[in-house]
């Protein structure tokens, strides 16, 4: 079982620890009370879907021997206007670089970790409608 600690630090900043020991800061705009020192929840949302699905592409186009030396995501969220504001829709760009990148190892490794592996991913489908694509920069 994965755990998390949250406590209130001051105004509507926060300090996240996870089980594992590592610390995030995070707080609300300043038109809202806050001192914008860290990231908003609905951010982190993405950075870990982001993180959940390019740890499983470098994973998996490291065992296809694939001579990957940048992998960037880009993660867009569109949010309801009305409460609780959830994602209603996410892209996610994946662009991936290195040497003799083959598009169908790259490919598949994106695939398989949309629609397989990425946990955070799962968790998220049927709240928010999830698209993505992928650019090749070799």
């Amino acid at each position: 079982m994965l755990n998390a600690k949250v406590k209130w630090v001051d105004g509507l900043q926060f300090a996240g620890e996870s089980g594992t020991g590592h610390a995030i800061v995070m707080d609300g705009d300043q038109e809202v009370g806050g001192n914008d020192t860290g990231m908003r929840p609905m951010e982190l949302l993405l950075v870990g879907l982001g993180g959940c699905s390019g740890m499983d592409v470098a994973s998996i186009l490291t065992k296809k021997k694939q001579q990957v030396t940048d992998i960037e995501i880009n993660i867009k969220g569109e949010k309801a206007d009305t409460y609780p504001k959830k994602f209603t829709e996410i892209e996610i760009e994946f662009i991936v670089s290195g040497k003799d990148l083959s598009e169908e190892a790259v490919k598949k490794a994106i695939d398989l970790s949309m629609e397989k592996y990425c946990s955070v991913k799962a968790t998220l489908e049927g709240t928010a409608k999830i698209s993505y694509s992928y650019k090749l920069l070799k």
